[in-house]
């Protein structure tokens, strides 16, 4: 049994509570929960109330001098901050294709000449895992400096079983050893490998009938993503492994419409994806099947920014009734950084999102699009004391107050791993 912890007197305390169950659109995306002067208590990791301070001390009076005392001194008090998308395990490093694009080359282009995805996968499979572990963590590391908790990574840099599986034992290693929750997705269609041009099926083939089932047997992740892109993976292809994973309890995720219109979103909401990632240039069409089937939009527009592409229609897609999340991609080619922070501002800069509507993006829609709503993206009685307390005071500083790491301290199920006092 640990001392309780009390976290008191938030100049606004954001629980991101309500009653609605599953993500957040159009109107709720706004309902932040604020509770001013707020107060959590917490008992061994877990959030056992939720009020003002006031009505905490009444309520633990006989307890107070059991438990350690952190006192927010007025400052913003919100849910630990989840990235839903990213492919944070990958060896070595792309400043090179960086300079290229400055110089016109396009993403597809480095692609196809060697570069891009495939280059990673290069340097992905040379590495060892400890090697993948140690700089995995380094960036985990990050990912908490910035508010992060919880995070979604995917494989994708080997497209062969061999590193598909170290990439996953990795994530797996870490979720035990690091102090953030890490959310495997298996995405070996991520590419297709320099190998199998030409006799793509026969790739589509392995993934179904051997890399998925050896997947599922070591329950080495809980969703199956794939790269639906014109010169990537058809939407039949994309189909055919997202329905066989299925089969196997991996829940679909899907990359969809980042390059051009390609059926992709409308692919997310015939399969019961439970996200559609990128969505650049998803149509009309698409946005209205995914708000009726209730697929959640992660969009992630430092991506578009890196790339200097026009942002995802956030705005639009709210506006139609899609639940909106948001994300970093951290990955090493088209979105290095692990700064939430700077995301939220950004879907306020690009998309037209509301300061609120960003913070829900980044916290409770972002924990239904990896089916963590029950533990995390928001602070209610029962769920993990995921916590970050910001040196502002009013929650949309955070977005106008843009390129600023506003973090002072982060506490993990209970504990604090982050301390800029």
């Amino acid at each position: 049994m640990t001392k309780p912890l009390w976290i008191k007197n938030a100049s606004q305390l954001v629980t991101l509570a309500s009653e609605q169950q599953g993500p957040r659109s159009k109107e709720a995306m706004s309902n932040l929960g604020i509770i001013e002067n707020g107060s959590i208590w917490i008992e061994n990791g877990l959030i056992e109330a939720v009020a003002t301070t006031e009505e905490i001390k009444q309520r633990y009076e006989n307890r107070l001098h059991e438990a350690e005392i952190f006192d927010a001194n007025h400052l913003l008090v919100t849910p630990g901050l989840v990235d839903p998308h990213t492919h944070v395990v990958y060896g070595g490093s792309r400043e090179r294709e960086f300079e290229m694009r400055l110089e016109g080359a396009t993403y597809m282009e480095i692609m196809n000449a060697g570069g891009g995805i495939h280059a990673t996968a290069r340097m992905t499979r040379e590495a060892s895992e400890m090697e993948l572990f140690e700089q995995t963590s380094r960036r985990l590391n990050s990912f908490l400096q910035h508010g992060v908790t919880t995070i979604e990574g995917k494989s994708g840099y080997g497209m062969d079983l061999e590193t598909e599986l170290k990439q996953l034992r990795v994530m797996k290693k870490l979720q035990k050893e690091h102090q953030i929750d890490l959310v495997p997705t298996f995405m070996g269609a991520h590419a297709v490998p320099p190998e199998y041009r030409g006799k793509e099926e026969q790739f589509v083939d392995l993934l179904i009938e051997e890399m998925l089932p050896i997947i599922a047997k070591e329950k080495l992740a809980e969703f199956n993503d794939v790269f639906c892109e014109k010169g990537v993976y058809t939407p039949e292809q994309s189909e055919r492994i997202l329905e066989a994973g299925k089969k196997y309890g991996l829940i679909p995720k899907i990359h969809a419409d980042e390059i051009e219109p390609y059926r992709g979103a409308e692919l997310a909401a015939k399969v019961g994806a439970i996200s559609a990632e990128h969505l650049l240039k998803a149509s009309d069409h698409g946005i209205e099947m995914m708000a009726k089937a209730g697929v959640i939009a992660c969009l992630l527009p430092a991506t578009a920014l890196y790339l200097r592409e026009e942002a995802a229609k956030g705005r639009k897609m709210i506006d139609a009734g899609v639940p909106v999340a948001i994300s970093t991609d951290c990955n090493p080619g088209s979105s290095p950084t692990t700064s939430m922070p700077l995301v939220m501002n950004l879907a306020c800069i690009t998309m037209r999102l509301t300061p609120a509507e960003a913070l829900t993006a980044a916290t409770y829609n972002a924990a239904c699009a990896i089916n963590r709503q029950d533990v995390a993206g928001s602070l209610e009685k029962g769920k993990q004391a995921d916590i970050v307390v910001w040196n502002v005071k009013d929650y949309r500083e955070l977005q106008y107050l843009f390129g600023v790491n506003h973090v002072k301290s982060v506490w993990k199920k209970g504990v604090k791993v982050v301390s800029n006092e």
